[in-house]
């Protein structure tokens, strides 16, 4: 069988701490046609550096906004299921996305549950290995600043 070279993909890995606790939390959402754990992600869009495609669908998809980071925090793949029933392979970019504000409205209000959960819960729920690996390495990587600021 051929198979197509992987088709690009970009995602936010939004994350909030809670002020009380300090707590890290990520936030999980079912996607619409399996009802599995993902992130929200989505396609190149013209005019729009990945970056930004990838705060835009945290909007669309979860209702929130925030301060995305430029670059990757490192990529996943997955086979999307199309509504023809093809499975096309992806490769997902995903960024860090600090989430300030969260929306009432949005454009896939309904159509989706949304949860905040620990990184470790996430990297649980999520199918993809590589995913899994990328929400531990993130909470890692939020410890050591925080951890840096409680020695000085």
């Amino acid at each position: 069988m051929f198979r197509r070279p992987p088709r690009q993909q970009y995602a936010a890995l939004c994350y909030r701490v809670k002020k009380k606790t300090g707590d890290l939390e990520v936030l999980l959402l079912t996607s619409r046609d399996t009802g599995r754990w993902v992130i929200p992600k989505g396609w190149p869009m013209p005019g729009k550096l990945s970056h930004e495609v990838a705060a835009r669908e945290a909007y669309e998809e979860a209702g929130v906004r925030g301060t995305v980071e430029t670059e990757p925090l490192g990529s996943f793949g997955y086979d999307k299921l199309l509504k023809d029933g093809i499975e096309i392979p992806c490769r997902v970019q995903v960024y860090a996305l600090e989430v300030s504000e969260l929306a009432k409205n949005f454009k896939e209000k309904g159509e989706r549950s949304l949860e905040w959960v620990s990184c470790k819960e996430a990297a649980e729920r999520v199918r993809e290995p590589e995913l899994s690996g990328i929400i531990l390495g993130f909470a890692q990587r939020m410890v050591k600043p925080a951890a840096a600021a409680q020695a000085k």
